[in-house]
């Protein structure tokens, strides 16, 4: 029997700071997308999200907009694109969490992967576990 690898959903912070420096354990874990060690979910509300912040976060322009839209055309060509028909909200605090979550519960992803685990609280009533890049990286480190 093949073990299919993990489905985990990236929070919009960790693509940020996976944008802004190639120290770290958000860009190592977007590094890691063609390894086969885990499997990414998206939906539409998402990816706009990401291209939202991620043009955001560039004011003097380290990253060109055409850099951060081929950043996410990859994301998009990798990842497990999922549609969402079931909304959850509100659940959370925040409506832009929301829809991480709804994206999780709906790909039957196992982790969202955050800097701020506080925000999702709620995601272990749906069976989805939230756990910040640096310690994703040592379990799947640690099944290799």
């Amino acid at each position: 029997m093949i073990n299919k690898p993990d489905r985990i959903v990236i929070d919009t912070n960790v693509l940020v700071s996976a944008t802004r420096s190639r120290n770290g354990a958000s860009f190592r874990l977007f590094s890691l997308l063609p390894s086969g060690k885990f499997e990414i979910a998206v939906s539409t509300p998402l990816v706009l999200e990401y291209e939202d912040a991620a043009k955001r976060s560039y004011p003097n322009k380290a990253l060109s907009d055409a850099d951060i839209d081929a950043i996410l055309d990859y994301v998009c060509q990798v990842a497990h694109k999922q549609k969402i028909y079931y909304l959850w909200r509100p659940i959370l605090s925040d409506p832009k969490d929301d829809l991480v979550l709804e994206l999780a519960v709906a790909a039957n992803a196992k982790s969202i992967v955050t800097f701020n685990a506080k925000d999702f609280r709620q995601a272990e009533r749906f069976g989805v576990e939230v756990i910040r890049p640096q310690d994703y990286l040592k379990r799947i480190d640690n099944d290799a």
